[in-house]
């Protein structure tokens, strides 16, 4: 601020008033003017209010004042008793009231002194004294000492004035200095023993933008927390505990209902064993087969199906499972009980493996349903899916992938599920599918496996199988069931020895051990370690050999995580030959198998996308109990029904105006008219047959029969669309009514789909015939109705029917027919739209005429009025004279 004391002290009021001195604002004021008593106490005011001068003194704890630097030294103080001196001599009764003078008065003596400097030079310099550039020009760019100390002009002419910054201290409750300036080198000295008091409280200054910001929006109000806050923090808190509560809950009773439905149970009798066969005859099992290792899976393997057993090598039981095919490996048991009433129901498909499993009881607990649970979510392109276990005595088994070929990948997979580990990790558990996909099998299920070195001991396949087990497993009295990762590292170093010398596990370079001989050595940690032959130039190169020696480390601490072999191995294959023609196939295929499925999915979403477009048109077209045949491939036979009924409808005059209308006037009449009728058909329980021209047809009590309930859905049906032709409007003569006549009938008919490129659902038989004459010899704006129609809709008791009368009809001869006029608590009823006889109407100018042939003269009806409820015998008049209209509907 720069402004009169009196303006700043408002100021300063009006900012305590408004909160501004909370330490987060400083104010800082020019006062260049006034003496040190007036800005030592520059809040105070003794014509003033105390409060004001209260609320001042506050306020001014923010301010800080911005002065000239008073001067000191002997000198100034004698100028300054000289000033005084002076002003009383020159001037009488005037007392000089500072205690010191002001610092502009030294300023006036300096330029004075500054101005003699450079006119004595000019001279000395034989210059002119009225030469004022040139005294200016010695002027600037120079300093001299003063009566205020040092003076300092710049290049361009301007003092380097020396400022004080003033704070208020609060103890002695007065401005003072607490720093200088000095302009001449431009540097700021705090005053000694003083300290900047910041308001506030504060010990710095405070930040460019307030803690609350400028308007105060980023801090909460002072006020108490609404209730209806704390009220809607409970609810929103309990709300979300019990959300909480409720998943887990459900989590619970989801997990315990997908153990108890035992999906992966599969009965024997399901799988189906079969040999191959050539030309009708059966062939011998073992003939044609070279170049295989022995199996005891005979008739009934993948080669057999495939027809080519001479030419493949079989390694496990294969068998067929609801058309996929699976291979087996039993289970040898001799007692099964299950702890837990479970459901036998199995999702079928895809093609499954079967291992047996040697063990003498199986007791079918939560832990194991858990495990099998595990083993059923385990998903990954690496590993060998597992669809179930049998446990009928005697054909025990599981049921895995079968690989017909038969990774790295897995095994991380493996390690980062609930699995944990494989625990039986080896070369023969290493299968390659049909695209030539490294897959991991005969992982989890520890359960059925823990026991099974009993029944095998002492032999020597069981010690062979301990070939790929880590030693620090070997040397364990009790070892766990399910191994260890470091473990699965360790046979994963073993697996690659077997590759790189092609001779079997644990290959030893001119030594011929035993396997158990070996595996004794291993669990006695003789030094030097033993371990397989491995040399550097064996190996496809020096790093290979590093990684091997690593995985089968002595101390399983110092092996790598298969994540991390991960790294290894594909900075290898990096630094390989990336020539080679057979490796890129390889890595091809297993691309393609990868992304199979997933393009399969999406290939499969969009077709099915399509098929449900394609049913949808289908079941517009036909009934969808109907299309649904249709969609099965089933034929589709002509059916009889006893009992529908048939509501036809046409427009009177609708040949004339269609040739006083454009064609696309016609279309837009009949599209919006058909438009609303469609609307409202779908609200009953009929089906609409076809529309021809302006003829239309809708059917009650088929494909899907109904009893006697299709003579009521067509007559709530007409009156519903009969109440809309009132309302209706013509787009392109709206003055225009559009005059609809109904006529309907109920029998039996014969249905059935006609034609197999455009199929369409007709209807055969006499019934239709009578509908369409109770339509063409019914008047507009009327339902005419059939005496069957008739006799039906009395049952019901709710219907306002009205007696028209014999009519004669070609084929029929004269039959007695009735008017439908409305139904007991509808909102449908013909005499409410102002319409008694719409054939003695006068037509008015507008109008289309009816028909082009004159009436026939009018005949009396008989004065009977046959009425399902009393009401309607005060609306029917009697004796009404009815007219007749030749048949101007097209044949149906």
């Amino acid at each position: 601020m720069c402004a009169s004391p009196d303006s700043v002290r408002e100021i300063m009021i009006k900012a305590y008033e408004l909160g501004f001195d909370d330490g987060e604002y400083v104010f800082f004021n020019i006062d260049l003017f006034s003496s040190y008593n007036a800005s030592a106490r520059a809040w105070y005011r003794a014509d003033d209010t105390e409060e004001r001068n209260v609320q001042a003194r506050s306020a001014y704890e923010s301010l800080m004042a911005v002065s000239l630097r008073k001067p000191t030294g002997t000198a100034y103080e004698e100028f300054s008793e000289d000033v005084r001196a002076k002003s009383a001599s020159m001037h009488d009764n005037f007392t000089y009231g500072e205690e010191e003078v002001n610092s502009f008065v030294g300023a006036f003596h300096d330029a004075v002194m500054l101005y003699a400097l450079a006119l004595n030079e000019t001279i000395e310099a034989g210059g002119n004294v009225s030469d004022g550039l040139s005294i200016t020009a010695r002027m600037w760019n120079r300093s001299f000492t003063g009566i205020t100390g040092t003076v300092s002009i710049d290049r361009n002419g301007d003092r380097n004035a020396d400022y004080s910054l003033l704070d208020l201290n609060p103890e002695l409750n007065r401005f003072e200095v607490v720093a200088d300036y000095f302009g001449n080198n431009k540097t700021y000295t705090p005053y000694p023993g003083r300290k900047i008091h910041w308001p506030g409280g504060r010990t710095k200054p405070p930040p460019d933008t307030p803690t609350c910001g400028f308007d105060r929006s980023k801090c909460p109000p002072k006020e108490p927390f609404p209730e209806y806050g704390i009220v809607i923090i409970v609810l929103g808190s309990s709300l979300l505990l019990v959300i909480i509560v409720t998943f887990f809950v459900y989590r619970h009773f989801r997990l315990e209902a997908e153990l108890a439905e035992m999906n992966w149970r599969v009965r024997w009798d399901d799988i189906m064993f079969g040999g191959p066969t050539r030309n009708g005859k059966k062939m011998d099992k073992q003939s044609g087969q070279r170049n295989s290792y022995h199996s005891d899976c005979s008739a009934d393997t993948i080669a057999v199906h495939l027809n080519d057993v001479g030419n493949r090598q079989l390694f496990t039981k294969t068998g067929y499972y609801k058309g996929a095919i699976l291979a087996i490996k039993p289970i040898s048991r001799t007692h099964i009980s299950i702890t837990k009433p479970l459901l036998l129901e199995i999702k079928k498909g895809a093609i499954l493996a079967i291992k047996p499993i040697s063990r003498t009881h199986i007791s079918i607990t939560k832990p194991l349903l858990l495990e099998i649970k595990k083993m059923k979510d385990l998903q990954n392109d690496h590993l060998v899916r597992f669809h179930g276990v049998c446990i009928d005595i005697p054909n025990q088994c599981i049921l895995t992938e079968y690989c017909p070929k038969g990774s790295l990948q897995g095994m991380t997979y493996i390690h980062s599920t609930d699995v944990k580990s494989h625990g039986h990790l080896k070369s023969s558990n290493c299968v390659v599918d049909s695209r030539f996909v490294v897959k991991i099998t005969d992982f989890g299920l520890h359960y059925f496996k823990e026991k099974e070195e009993e029944l095998e001991e002492d032999t020597y396949a069981l010690e062979r199988s301990k070939l790929w087990i880590a030693p620090e497993l070997l040397r364990m009295a009790n070892p766990p069931c399910c191994g260890t990762q470091k473990a699965d590292v360790y046979s994963f170093a073993i697996i690659c020895q077997e590759i790189v010398y092609r001779n079997g596990a644990f290959y030893l370079q001119n030594l011929d051990l035993s396997p158990k001989e070996i595996t004794d050595k291993l669990k006695k940690g003789m030094k030097p370690l033993f371990r397989p032959t491995l040399e550097e130039f064996d190996c496809p190169n020096d790093e290979l050999a590093r990684v091997i020696r690593r995985c089968w480390a002595e101390e399983p601490a110092e092996r790598p995580d298969f994540q991390a072999l991960r790294t290894m191995i594909k900075k290898l294959n990096k630094d390989g030959d990336k020539g080679d023609i057979l490796d890129n196939l390889l890595t091809r295929m297993e691309q393609y198998a990868n992304n199979l499925e997933a393009l399969v999915e999406e290939r499969t979403s969009d077709y099915l996308q399509e098929k449900k477009k394609a049913e949808e048109l289908l079941y517009n077209m036909l009934p969808k109990s109907v299309a649904h045949q249709l969609i099965r491939g089933e034929s589709i036979a002509a059916e009889w029904y006893d009992g529908v009924t048939i509501y036809f409808s046409d427009i009177c005059g609708f040949t004339a105006l269609s040739a006083a209308s454009t064609p696309m006037q016609v279309v837009d009449l009949l599209n919006d008219l058909y438009t609303v009728f469609d609307s409202i058909v779908e609200h009953f329980d009929v089906y609409k047959v076809e529309t021809i021209g302006d003829a239309y047809m809708v059917v009650s009590g088929l494909p899907v029969r109904n009893g006697n309930l299709h003579a009521r859905e067509i007559a709530r049906m007409s009156l519903a669309l009969l109440d809309n032709v009132f309302r209706f409007k013509i787009r392109h003569r709206p003055g225009d009514q559009l005059k609809l006549r109904i006529g309907i009938h109920s029998g039996p008919v014969c249905a059935g789909v006609v034609g197999l490129k455009m199929p369409r659902y007709c209807l055969f038989g006499d019934t239709v015939n009578t509908s369409s004459r109770m339509e063409s010899n019914g008047l507009p704006l009327r339902i005419h109705v059939s005496p069957c129609t008739h006799q039906i809709l009395e049952q019901f008791g709710t219907f306002h029917l009205e007696m028209r009368g014999p009519v004669e009809m070609k084929g029929k001869g004269v039959v007695t027919t009735y008017w439908l006029l409305g139904e007991e608590g509808s909102q449908y009823n013909i005499r409410q739209q102002g319409c008694n006889e719409p054939s003695q109407s006068a037509p008015t100018s507008n109008s289309i005429p009816l028909t082009t042939t004159p009436p026939s003269p009018p005949r009396p009806t008989i004065a009977t009025t046959a009425t399902i409820s009393s009401t309607s015998l005060s609306t029917s008049p009697q004796n009404q004279p009815l007219q007749s209209y030749p048949n101007t509907s097209k044949h149906h």
